[in-house]
């Protein structure tokens, strides 16, 4: 999350003098000599310096920085770290070594201060000795960066304070979400309320490095919860969307996107298998979203839409999406839905008031809540109520559907007697049986409108039981 916020705060606050010098190293032999090392058969470094499971030395040349400011060297990287200017030792970051049992492990990122009086006028050589031989994961980029920059480093408290705002936002719109579950027993509910404690979780990982100056085999560790958590994050996304918009393919999607995202694990370095698990996660959300918008499923036009500016982000500027928008992605996602869900709970308590004083009239009517407003169905003219996610579909006589806001358990209870649970997703009207048949180990009731209606195995003595005695 940091490394876009460090740049831009470097740019605004250093003088152009002072930008941190990125350095072309060399990797060289060494023999130990009276105050320092003695480096030979130095070789180009390459694009990656890689320390794991060996010692390494470096060597490269740096120029003077102009000005008075003081500077310093840092080496950010999973390594203990021994650095030497000009002859001189700097210092060390744990104590490097040719094999586990001599090095001691370093923080994963160091800081050298140089002294002024280290300095040359021009060419001022600098020796670096790194290894790693107590890292947990094996990384595919061991060293992020090894530079001379001005000291002290920019104060990340800003950043910090950032940080835990974002994740103070989700951790209540959590909460928020399970409360909401656990009134409503929906599934978006509970999967908005994971979506938003994993993103803040994750908010304060991202916050370890600038809260603890852990040692580098933590740092494994860290991507690989990192990757877990954008993994967790991209299924219940999908999870979210597919029970609100198309709760029929809810199972399959799932599956696939689970398939999908553990497949990202294969994908080279953690930015990437970041990157590719929160992709996963929006274009099979984006699918959902769009099938919703197809139906005419209200909301689904704007939350396509916001996956779909998403999913630019993440194509056009891939490293912003997993650094920064991703924190604001999630916070603009569940914070607006809190605030809608508890709107629309107000809206259906007054609502169920009014229902309830017309029901009292008129007992023998379903009050049906839709998105054209509150409705009247006769009980006769009920075929059958089918479980679609957070609503339950009403198949009427000739032919007409209604989508009702109610649990299908509860509309169990309501019903009169002369409806049977026959499937945990369906409830028959028993008026409307004609028949009865076998289908396979299953049974199938034959409506006289629509289609069969299936029967669960352990409900299917009980439907045979209430037919025969009809």
């Amino acid at each position: 999350m940091w490394r876009i916020l460090f740049i831009a705060i470097l740019l605004i606050s250093l003088p152009k003098t002072l930008w941190a010098q990125e350095l072309e190293w060399q990797v060289c032999r060494a023999e130990a000599g009276a105050a320092a090392p003695v480096v030979h058969d130095c070789r180009p470094a390459g694009d990656v310096i890689d320390p794991q499971g060996r010692e390494l030395w470096l060597r490269s040349v740096v120029q003077r920085p102009q000005g008075d400011k003081p500077v310093a060297l840092y080496v950010v990287g999973a390594a203990s770290s021994e650095a030497w200017l000009n002859g001189q030792r700097l210092g060390e970051n744990g104590r490097p070594g040719g094999s586990s049992a001599t090095e001691r492990p370093g923080r994963y990122e160091a800081t050298l201060p140089i002294p002024e009086r280290m300095w040359r006028a021009a060419d001022n050589v600098v020796v670096v000795r790194l290894s790693s031989f107590h890292g947990l994961v094996r990384l595919d980029g061991p060293i992020a960066a090894i530079m001379v920059a001005p000291y002290p480093w920019p104060s990340r408290a800003v950043l910090v304070a950032i940080a835990f705002l974002i994740a103070g936002a989700l951790f209540a719109a959590a909460f928020g979400f399970g409360v909401i579950y656990s009134l409503r027993r929906t599934r978006s509910s509970l999967a908005l309320a994971g979506l938003a404690g994993v993103a803040g979780v994750q908010a304060m990982l991202e916050s370890l490095r600038a809260l603890v100056p852990y040692a580098y085999p933590i740092h494994g560790l860290r991507l690989v919860g990192i990757w877990v958590l954008t993994a967790a994050f991209a299924v219940l996304l999908v999870s979210y969307v597919v029970s609100r918009f198309w709760p029929q393919a809810r199972r399959p999607l799932i599956t696939l996107t689970v398939a999908a995202v553990t497949a990202t694990w294969l994908a080279p370095g953690f930015d990437l298998k970041t990157a590719a698990a929160l992709m996963v996660g929006l274009a099979l959300s984006t699918v959902g979203g769009g099938v919703g918008v197809r139906r005419g499923v209200p909301g689904a036009r704007l939350t396509l839409i916001y996956l779909a500016a998403f999913m630019a982000v993440g194509v056009l500027f891939p490293n912003w999406l997993i650094d920064l928008s991703y924190f604001l992605f999630a916070a603009g996602l569940v914070l607006p839905l809190l605030m809608a869900e508890v709107v629309r709970l107000g809206r259906d308590d007054q609502g169920r008031e009014v229902a309830l004083t017309r029901a009292a009239a008129r007992p023998h009517c379903l009050t049906v809540a839709s998105s054209r407003g509150v409705e009247r169905v006769p009980l006769a003219d009920i075929v059958a109520v089918v479980g679609a996610g957070d609503y339950v579909e009403l198949r009427l006589t000739r032919g007409r559907k209604m989508l009702h806001a109610a649990r299908l358990d509860r509309l169990e209870t309501d019903l009169a007697e002369g409806f049977l649970r026959v499937h945990r997703s369906v409830i028959a009207n028993l008026a409307h049986v004609r028949g009865f048949e076998r289908d396979g180990g299953r049974g199938r009731l034959l409506m006289d409108e629509g289609a069969p209606l299936p029967i669960s195995r352990n409900r299917l003595s009980t439907v045979r039981d209430v037919l025969e005695g009809t």
